[in-house]
């Protein structure tokens, strides 16, 4: 309709000017509209009315926005060519997008053409500069731009550290990454749930569990509520170090204090029992989640049947895909592929083959660890058709050599 008004607005004595084709430039872009946007412009332009950097500068974030980037740098330039100078959003815009493709060089280079053109890098530039940096993993550089920053008066800010700390963690800089979460509070700044998060998460990984706990502790001592992102990463990080009964008590301490709950939380709780073979637990806490008002989705019922035909409860497994279906959850590909695996796993081919057929009518494929699974048993006993018709079944083109 704002199109449509514009086609009439043309027609009448008060014509469109750079602001209205701006708007609807920008909505359009917003909407992922972005072609006809474009078409829009070149519209603007042939009937005699020149863009603004505004109508550019949206139209460069909708074009990296879908990852046309070599689109945005051309009409970037075309933007230049016809005397429109950008500023420092228009460079901001290209600076992050060339940053995630991992074209950090470009980015430094369009950042030297900004400062030439006086445009002052702010703290979305070195952000954007500084994760392109961590991307590659080229941490020297990272801490190169975030140290610039300081030096310039832009001073980094929660999101520079959180960036930068995170990119400490990945490359096991352990120790980089905890002095500059304790600098953080030095330099006159709080720390936010952000950092924490990010800071837990990186522990975690490294299996620093202790210390993670610490933070833990120590962020609510300073009045930071953990999130529900928080929450998450403590439940996952302690099962992940073994500690199940810890993460229990965290669960039941979350649902004490009040804080909604999600059955994401409880999926992380069942994976961890269902992995240390705790299944009387699992079944336990699964049966309560209706008491919670919590409804289990797929991926709560993929864990458990995961668990059950780990340890060859097959008949229970599939009670349990019986019983996903009734209340509402379709199996998916990783149901089949754990039901067909486990089956494999027992020899009983006749029930494996009919998931199969019942998967492919789905239009579901098998994962290749379960295609892997059906070749070591084909190559054991290539006599065996059952297995031979199964591979058939989900591979139409191979034959038996």
């Amino acid at each position: 309709m704002a199109v449509e008004f514009l086609r009439v607005m043309g027609r009448g004595r008060i014509k469109p000017n750079a602001v209205v084709y701006s708007t609807v430039i920008d909505s359009l872009c917003k909407d992922g509209m972005v072609e006809e946007a474009v078409s829009l412009l070149r519209e603007m332009i042939g009937k005699g009315v020149r863009p603004d950097v505004v109508t550019c500068t949206c139209l460069i974030k909708g074009l990296c926005n879908i990852g046309k980037l070599d689109e945005a740098r051309s009409l970037f330039n075309e933007m230049v060519d016809l005397g429109i100078a950008p500023n420092v959003f228009t460079f901001n815009i290209l600076v992050d997008a060339l940053c995630k493709e991992g074209k950090v060089k470009d980015a430094e280079d369009l950042v030297d053409n900004m400062i030439q053109r006086g445009q002052i890098p702010d703290k979305f530039t070195y952000n954007a500069l500084i994760e392109g940096c961590c991307l590659q993993g080229r941490l020297n550089k990272a801490k190169k731009f975030f140290d610039t920053m300081a030096i310039s008066g832009v001073g980094p800010d929660n999101l520079s550290y959180s960036i930068l700390i995170n990119g400490y963690f990945r490359k096991m800089k352990i120790d980089e990454a905890m002095h500059l979460f304790q600098e953080i509070s030095h330099k006159g700044l709080t720390p936010d749930i952000s950092i924490y998060n990010t800071v837990l998460r990186g522990l975690f990984r490294v299996g620093r569990y202790v210390t993670a706990r610490e933070v833990f502790l120590g962020m609510q001592s300073a009045t930071v509520n953990p999130d529900f992102h928080t929450y998450c990463v403590m439940l996952h990080g302690l099962c992940k170090s073994g500690q199940i009964d810890e993460a229990l008590e965290l669960i039941s301490k979350i649902e004490t204090d009040g804080v909604e709950l999600h059955v994401s939380m409880y999926n992380i709780i069942l994976d961890g029992l269902c992995k240390c073979g705790r299944l009387d637990t699992t079944r336990g806490l699964f049966n309560s989640l209706s008491l919670r008002r919590l409804n289990p989705d797929v991926a709560t019922y993929n864990t458990i049947i995961t668990g059950l035909c780990q340890e060859g409860l097959l008949d229970e497994a599939k009670e349990f895909a019986v019983k996903m279906e009734e209340n509402g959850c379709l199996a998916d590909r990783i149901t089949y592929n754990v039901i067909v695996q486990g089956l494999l796993m027992k020899g009983e081919y006749d029930d494996a083959i009919m998931y199969v057929e019942e998967m492919v009518g789905r239009g579901f494929s098998l994962h290749s660890s379960t295609f892997s699974m059906l070749l070591d048993l084909f190559q054991e006993n290539d006599s065996n058709p059952v297995v031979a018709k199964i591979i058939q079944k989900c591979n139409p083109s191979s034959k038996k050599s």
